[in-house]
């Protein structure tokens, strides 16, 4: 195994999305409509943008963990001079390939985007399995969150 990091462009984007769905039902979520048009029309205009970014860990050309962060601006608070934040999604990694570290050097990677692109905080909403890797990172829990559903 020799696994190698690099950016996510357009030429990977349709087995990265394939990899999100493949995320989102581990996770739990319920399939009931095709979500990838609407992921492709999501990651090209932001790619484009500049405002979404990604990692990949790949093993001989195979893609077996994916990272994505989404640069959102709100208006700056104390903690939070600039107003940018990271918002971390897509965190995957193989079945054959986790417990090896692949997704700490991902979620690293994204991290340093985060502080070269001016975020004053990166924020992720972690499923059961990635408490760990996020607590173990340093990440903290916010216990004023909150959300409404539409």
């Amino acid at each position: 195994m020799s696994v190698t990091y690099r950016k996510l462009t357009d030429k990977e984007l349709d087995v990265f999305i394939d990899m999100r769905i493949n995320q989102l039902r581990e996770e739990g979520a319920k399939e009931d409509i095709d979500l990838r048009p609407a992921l492709k029309d999501y990651y090209q205009r932001h790619m484009a943008d500049d405002t979404f970014v990604s990692w990949l860990a790949v093993d001989n050309e195979k893609i077996i963990g994916t990272s994505g962060m989404s640069i959102v601006e709100k208006p700056p608070y104390f903690g939070c001079p600039s107003g940018k934040i990271g918002l971390l999604s897509s965190m995957f990694t193989d079945k054959s390939y986790r417990r090896q570290g692949i997704a700490r050097e991902l979620l690293s990677r994204v991290v340093n985007e985060a502080k070269e692109r001016g975020c004053g905080t990166v924020q992720i909403t972690a499923s059961d399995m990635g408490v760990l890797l996020y607590t173990n990172f340093g990440f903290t829990h916010n216990d004023n969150f909150m959300q409404y559903k539409l």
